[in-house]
């Protein structure tokens, strides 16, 4: 019998998006497997397999066969991917100083002692250790490239700067073989060794930013106790989290996090549920009510039995569906390796053809001019300016929106996000505030003088709303006193003041203790229920003295943001774990058409796949826990700054601020970055489509003509200074 499997597996030693491609390519066709996802950005692989024809650790073996690793077990050490990480971005760095700290010098020497007799030999003192021992994980990739037939970037650094080396080293050793025929002895070390210094600094920016989004998961984890306090045979004692069984008893005091899922057995308290539902109320728990793994008890201890444990957890299956969510992506192909896979392959046939044409038709300094102008055309093809035309667009594409409040995470997001046709928005603290406020009080005649005994019984209670209460009326903070306070569990509170009583609760409160309630009274709280508002009564034992009225706010900008959006030709989902009139209510004052209530996590990230389905490119904007899922499925992610470090951690990018008129700034920004980066391409290829057919001589049989390498020097220099001013250019655009 077939057993399937879906495991998610860290990858190691990935470089680039070729890498992911190598990788899945040999575990697709690896017996046993049966689908395999791998996503560079995470450095995972997403593997479903039989496990009846194949086990982890062939897995692995089969992966470690074309020179890359995967971790099979991390559980004993989840810290282990975080340090492997670590020591490679601190050796790259390392690299990548000593590479820039000795190109320095060889670019001085070359520029401005090029006629000192020990120039060329102090020269390729300084640059052999840049190439193959600063530069040598070019040279490695590129062979496991090449042992794959595939071809990136590291296989165009590889030749040019191996060659450019080689064949400066035989000039400066062997001079007089070309003095000998009449020509310079020409030395392309400054180009090898400023090519590997490069090309390393945009390794190191690419991995520094890649390095920052590894936490999300490890967060979630971090979600669930390590100890739990279980009472066995009627005596406490504190377990291990994974000793935990199904029905066991175990004890919740305030302030601690859920351990496990489970129904409340004895005890009353309020839960705060926002990591799963997103809503800022904490919710009240008696008796019979469920609770949930990773949510955090507030007020009151109580007990419950465990029923789901490990793996079944609620919380257990988000962090499953956000690995698998993230994992099952399609790398993403960086365009400049898509270029160079093509590029690479070109480049050696023309120099090869140039070869060969010349040792044909070349004469009597045939196999002279062959060697000269073959080796000019592998070193003229310098992919410095291709190397520099995306990552420069990307770091003033970053800078920009960190100016307008915009933290971008990495280059896919820039370069998805000028397509995205739908955008689905969370409703708490995406839209609204995302903290219940009191946004109406309305006194009966002459009773504002009362207003210090509300504050003064709504600071006594516990209830999470009371808050929201306090907070509005600090200027009432008067020395009231409040005799034989009492908490009245679903309805509200009451006390004694001045030897009168007064109650602050629902209506059902007032009618328990038959205190007069006007058809007005009715008529105002039926209106602001049906606004999605939370009616709460101040009273005495006449009447009704005041209305309150709480709600979490709309932001200011949000109706803004969405018509911008719309404006633009986008569809916006509204998406919340909140009850369908509040959904419809907050819907109508933006103007969103499309809106769905009372979803859980997982309704989200189905949501979000279902519009991939239909071939829209989705925007996800949350701000909790409970959308982690939905941003990891999404093609672009975009996280409110003041949300949880899970969902900031799992998207690409973050607005700082809470107004959403950063995301059609956002979408703006990615469509100038994009248009720089072709732009940065364009003028990276104009080089090479001039300077490649100069340097194989076209124009030597016309008027003897054959490229001077300080020129081609000059016009690879050209090339990059144009490609980063072009890149600069956005740093003044409005967005």
């Amino acid at each position: 019998m077939e057993q399937i499997v879906k495991q998610t597996f860290p990858v190691l030693e990935m470089t680039c998006a070729a890498c992911a491609v190598s990788v899945e390519s040999i575990l697709n066709n690896t017996p046993g497997v049966q689908k395999a996802a791998v996503n560079y950005a995470n450095q995972s692989a997403l593997v479903e397999y039989n496990q009846t024809q194949i086990t982890p650790n062939q897995i692995k073996a089969a992966v470690q066969s074309i020179g890359y690793d995967l971790v099979v077990d991390d559980g004993g050490n989840p810290d282990l991917i975080q340090q492997y990480e670590q020591e490679h971005y601190k050796q790259l760095k390392n690299r990548t100083i000593g590479a820039i700290a000795l190109s320095i010098p060889v670019v001085i020497l070359s520029m401005f002692f090029m006629d000192w007799q020990y120039t060329n030999y102090i020269a390729m003192i300084l640059t052999a250790p840049v190439v193959f021992y600063f530069g040598r994980s070019f040279f490695v990739h590129a062979w496991k490239q090449a042992r794959n037939g595939r071809a990136n970037m590291d296989t165009l650094v590889a030749l040019s700067t191996g060659i450019a080396f080689l064949f400066s080293m035989f000039n400066t050793v062997f001079p007089e073989y070309w003095h000998s025929r009449g020509l310079h002895a020409h030395a392309y070390f400054e180009s090898a060794a400023v090519v590997i210094a490069f090309i390393s600094l945009g390794k190191l920016l690419e991995e520094r930013a890649k390095s920052s989004t590894s936490s999300a998961l490890k967060k979630l984890i971090g979600l669930q106790p390590k100890v739990v306090l279980a009472r066995i045979q009627g005596v406490e004692k504190e377990l291990p989290i994974a000793d935990v069984q199904t029905g066991y008893t175990l004890i919740v005091k305030p302030g601690e996090k859920i351990p496990v899922d489970g129904t409340l057995a004895s005890g009353q308290s309020f839960v705060d549920e926002s990591m799963i539902s997103g809503e800022p109320v904490p919710v009240e728990k008696m008796p019979g009510d469920k609770v949930f793994s990773g949510t955090i008890n507030q007020k009151g201890s109580f007990e419950f039995v465990a029923e789901k444990v490990g793996a079944n957890t609620l919380l257990a299956q988000i962090i499953k569906m956000v690995k698998e969510a993230q994992g099952s992506k399609a790398p993403v192909q960086k365009l400049v390796d898509k270029i160079a896979g093509v590029f690479v392959p070109v480049v050696l046939g023309i120099s090869i053809v140039t070869f060969a044409v010349w040792m044909i038709a070349g004469g009597d300094q045939a196999f002279t001019h062959a060697l000269l102008t073959s080796v000019t055309v592998l070193v003229i093809a310098c992919p410095c300016a291709l190397g520099l035309a995306t990552p420069t667009a990307i770091m003033v594409g970053i800078g920009k929106g960190a100016e307008n409040n915009i933290l971008i995470k990495d280059a896919e997001s820039l370069e998805l996000a000028h397509r995205v046709n739908a955008v689905v928005l969370d409703k708490t603290g995406t839209i609204t505030q995302g903290k219940p406020a009191l946004t109406e009080l309305i006194w009966a005649n002459g009773e504002q003088a009362l207003a210090p005994v509300l504050y003064a019984l709504e600071r006594k209670s516990e209830h999470p709303l009371a808050e929201a209460v306090v907070q509005a009326l600090q200027e009432h903070n008067a020395s009231v006193v409040v005799e034989e306070f009492e908490s009245l569990t679903a309805r509200g509170v009451k006390g004694k003041v001045n030897g009168q009583w007064y109650w602050v609760g629902n209506a059902k409160l007032l009618m328990e203790n038959q205190i007069p309630f006007t058809d007005e009274w009715q008529e105002k709280s039926r209106h602001l229920q049906a606004q999605a508002r939370t009616v709460i009564f101040f009273a005495n034992q006449n009447g009704v003295l005041a209305l309150l009225a709480i709600a979490d706010p709309i932001k200011e900008t949000s109706k803004a943001a969405v018509q911008a959006l719309q404006d633009k030709g986008i569809d916006v989902y509204l998406l919340t774990g909140d009850n369908v009139a509040t959904a419809a209510s907050v819907a109508q004052q933006v103007g969103i058409n499309h809106y769905q209530a009372e979803v859980l996590p997982t309704d989200k990230a189905n949501f979000v796949k279902q519009l991939q389905q239909q071939g829209k490119l989705v925007a996800m904007v949350g701000d909790g826990i409970n959308d982690s899922q939905a941003l990891a499925q999404a093609d672009v992610s975009i996280a409110m700054g003041k949300g949880s470090d899970i969902a900031m951690d799992v998207a690409k990018m973050t607005l700082i601020t809470s107004d959403l008129m950063a995301i059609p700034k956002a979408l703006k920004l990615s469509t100038r970055t994009v248009q720089g980066i072709r732009q940065n391409l364009f003028w990276a290829f104009i080089y090479n489509l001039i300077g490649i057919p100069l340097a194989a001589g076209v124009l030597f049989p016309v008027n003897g003509f054959l490229l001077d390498p300080m020129i081609a020097g000059a016009a690879m220099a050209l090339s990059s200074v144009s490609v980063v001013a072009n890149s600069l250019r956005l740093k003044w655009a409005s967005l």
